[in-house]
Formats: structure tokens, sequence, C-alpha cells
């Protein structure tokens, strides 16, 4: 069973208090991809420019990545983003963003991928997301990321989207932002009265918080000593998350408890290096070892 995950792939320049890169491969789709390809096939469908170095389309095929639907094209930019961590690293501070061929980006995939039934919509336009949405014939959960730049400037069209989707996915000042809410317990009812069965709050280092009309659950992040870069850790998280329902094929309470457990715990790796260094190492056998740690630091 595979994934299709709509997002971007970037080129990343980030400071944190550890160091500095500069146009080092990054972007929604790229971070979820590296977690999401542990558990089952995944097609990435983005666009990059005339500038992405090919080392980079080598790197993401080598990790078995399908790439047919990542559009490269003959003029323009890649999109980039600049960013910079202080403090404890918990809130990026944008420096700069070239939205590059993002910008008139029209996703193209083939007919078998028109037919894969797992779907995340990484953050990008919702424009965007709704194009592809509208070409896929029977999916079975998808689910759908956004950011404060989205919920500001294209409301109506995310809050029209949403109705769409089974799965919300947001942070906490994003679903804050979106409700209207504070409190977020209330902030994720006020998201699932939108449309998504489930909502997804992820909080950082403080963990996640899932909501449903049938249960709620709230699970701490791992206890990490070492934060080299937080950058794609959100869709690290998602890429373990979806995987893992998508590899277990059955979406219950069971599944959905563990998928958050194994989102966690692939986030916990990403931010131990800069962009996908960790992450693309990352392998089953690390995640299992890990899991069986977090087990005994959560566990009474």
């Amino acid at each position: 069973m595979s994934i299709l995950v709509l997002g971007t792939v970037a080129l990343d320049n980030v400071k944190t208090p550890f160091g500095q890169r500069k146009k080092m491969l990054g972007g929604s789709a790229a971070h979820f991809s590296m977690a999401a390809r542990i558990f089952t096939p995944v097609n990435l469908v983005a666009i990059v420019g005339k500038d992405f170095p090919q080392k980079h389309i080598d790197f993401l095929e080598a990790k078995g990545i399908n790439l047919s639907a990542l559009i490269r094209e003959a003029s323009g930019k890649t999109f980039q983003w600049s960013g910079e961590y202080k403090g404890d690293l918990n809130t990026a501070i944008t420096l700069n963003t070239e939205l590059g061929v993002l910008s008139t980006f029209k996703p193209k995939i083939s007919e078998e991928q028109k037919r894969i039934e797992y779907v995340f919509l990484a953050n990008v336009d919702p424009d965007i997301q709704r194009h592809l949405l509208r070409h896929m014939r029977s999916p079975k959960l998808i689910a759908l990321d956004s950011m404060n730049y989205w919920i500001n400037n294209k409301r109506k069209s995310l809050l029209r989207l949403l109705k769409q989707v089974h799965i919300y996915v947001a942070n906490d000042q994003e679903a804050r932002s979106l409700s209207q809410e504070h409190n977020l317990i209330q902030a994720a009812r006020a998201l699932r009265s939108f449309g998504p069965k489930m909502v997804l709050i992820k909080k950082g280092e403080h963990g996640v918080l899932f909501y449903n009309d049938k249960f709620i659950f709230s699970l701490p992040a791992y206890p990490a000593d070492r934060v080299v870069d937080p950058t794609g850790a959100g869709d690290t998280f998602a890429g373990g998350f979806m995987g893992y329902l998508a590899k277990s094929r059955i979406v219950n309470m069971q599944n959905i408890r563990k998928a958050l457990v194994f989102g966690t715990i692939a986030a916990s790796f990403n931010i131990e290096g800069f962009g996908l260094e960790r992450a693309s190492r990352l392998t089953r056998k690390d995640l299992n070892k890990r899991l069986a740690h977090f087990k005994k630091c959560i566990l009474l």
C-alpha cells in the first residue's frame, strides 16, 4: 500500500546555535517522505526549478521515493526558505521566502497515482491542494497540513477544503488561529466542526494531541537531549504517522495510537541533524529501538 504526498521540495537556508547550512535539500514533501518510506512506498508530487541540483534528485530516488510526479521546470527558481532558530529552538524566525516556480504549480499525476488510497496534502497553497484532490479517484484516507500564511491569506479556500479531508494536521499556533479558540481541546473541537473527522495538533516539545468524536489521545514528545535543527520535524512526524496507517491499512483507535507513537519517534531523530541528515539514515530498526526506550519513559 503506497502513499501520495503533495508538498514542497525546497532549498533551505538554516541557522541554529549548532551551525549553518545553505541550499540544503528540504521542503514539506521531502521531510514527510523520509519518514513515510520506512513503512510504505512513497509517491512525491512537487515542483522544482532549473537551479535544483541533480544530486538531490539522485538522493531522493536512492531512498526509494517515486519522483515521476516531480516537475522540473526549465525556467524559474526552486522554492527557497531561509530561517533561524534561537534560544530553545521551538520557533523558527523566517528571514526570507522565495516561492519561485511554486507560484504557478499545477500538480500532474499518472492514472495509477490517481488510484492511490492514502493521500497527504503537505503544507502548500490550499488551491494547489484542491487541484490535486480533484484528480484522486477514491482515496481512503486524506490528511491535510497547512500554516499560518494560508490561514491568514486563504482562510475561505482552506475551510472549503477541510470539508473534503479526513484528518487536519496543525501545530498549536495554527490550531488556535484557525479555530479562534485558545484552549487546545476547544480548538480541536472547533476544527472538527469544520469537516475533518480527526484533528491532530502538534505541540512541539510538548508532544501531540489527537481528537475525534470517539476519543482524545495525548502523547508527550520523546525526551530529546540534543536538538540541532527542528526544521521539518512536523512533516517527519506526519510521515511516520501516515506511513504506519498506510502499512496497517486499518484506521482504528489502536492503529492511530501506534501511528502517533511512530510519528513522534521519527520526529525525534529528525531534530538531531540539519535538514534530512539524520532522517535519511533512519531505519525501522532504529525506530523500534527508540520506541522500546520511549515506552519505559511514559509507562507507570
